[in-house]
């Protein structure tokens, strides 16, 4: 069976990109408990769907699976970080002052965040987030990557 068909391709890494994405993003905000910028959300959406298109032609063994879905994964999280700093500031709320002059209202469009009732639902706390932050254990950092390994493993076997 031939499956590097183009319209089976397209709905393939299309149906790919809208789990991965979805998953991704709910996980980031529940965590986070900030919720993501559009702008943010459809540039991961759309690098995820761009390469789920161009390696769906052919099966792919376990080890390459995961040695490109571990990177992009950590990838993900740092735009969807990155993107909760510029947009949101530190402390989780919206950033004013000099960013606001410089256009980051244009690109974190704060009437389309992601998953907002989402981040509500979890008590969006900025007094109590900062100081959990601010003295964690340095081994936090090591548990954080070790399970985005552990996710990026379990989705390499489920796609294999």
């Amino acid at each position: 069976m031939d499956i590097s068909g183009i319209p089976l391709r397209a709905v393939r890494a299309a149906l790919f990109t809208a789990v991965v994405v979805t998953l991704s993003t709910a996980s980031h905000v529940l965590l986070s408990q900030v919720p993501l910028p559009l702008n943010t959300v459809a540039a991961v959406a759309a690098a995820v769907f761009t390469l789920a298109y161009a390696l769906a032609g052919r099966e792919r063994g376990f080890g390459r699976i995961a040695a490109l879905l571990i990177p992009l994964e950590l990838a993900a999280d740092t735009v969807f970080t990155t993107g909760q700093h510029l947009c949101y500031g530190p402390a989780g709320g919206p950033v004013a002052g000099p960013l606001r002059s410089v256009g980051w209202d244009v690109l974190c469009g704060n009437r389309h965040d992601v998953a907002t009732p989402l981040a509500r639902m979890t008590g969006t706390n900025a007094d109590r987030l900062a100081p959990l932050l601010a003295h964690a254990d340095p081994a936090t950092a090591w548990l954080l990557l070790a399970a985005h390994i552990g996710v990026g493993l379990l989705a390499a076997a489920w796609l294999r």
